[in-house]
């Protein structure tokens, strides 16, 4: 079950951390999935005994080769009943691309704003309405922490 939060979960292990990055105009990163043939947002489980920090820059670099800024603001989760774990979400502020060849599990990114993301998530993923709920989410930390000062 998705929830809008502020603070990490304690009653749960963290599995997961995936990111919605912010462009310095306002626009947003995802990753495009080749495999899946969908537009996703960044980032995959923890391993080992990685940090939230390690496991978000480690998944950037594999899917997107991108850095962020050390900003990061926390705004949902995502319970997984069938593994007691919870997946969280954070808003990034992109920092740069590197070169980058794509080798790993995704095939790219796309940047666009937050009403085109939705409209493609809606087409490609008609009765998907997670993806729709997590960008909403972010658009809306967004505009309290970012957006307010490009108008």
């Amino acid at each position: 079950m998705l929830k809008a939060i502020s603070a990490l979960p304690e009653d749960k292990r963290i599995a997961g951390v995936h990111c919605v990055p912010i462009m310095e105009d306002g626009s947003i990163v995802m990753a495009w999935d080749k495999d899946e043939r969908l537009l996703t947002t960044i980032g995959g489980r923890l391993e080992g005994e990685e940090s939230i920090e390690e496991a978000l820059e480690r998944e950037l670099i594999e899917e997107v080769g991108m850095t962020i800024s050390s900003e990061k603001i926390l705004f949902a989760s995502w319970y997984w009943e069938s593994t007691d774990s919870y997946t969280i979400w954070f808003l990034v502020k992109a920092e740069k691309f590197l070169p980058y060849t794509f080798d790993f599990e995704k095939s790219g990114y796309v940047i666009f704003n937050f009403e085109t993301a939705k409209q493609i998530i809606t087409k490609l993923e008609p009765n998907n309405k997670k993806r729709i709920d997590i960008l909403n989410l972010a658009y809306d930390k967004a505009q309290q922490f970012y957006l307010q000062n490009s108008r």
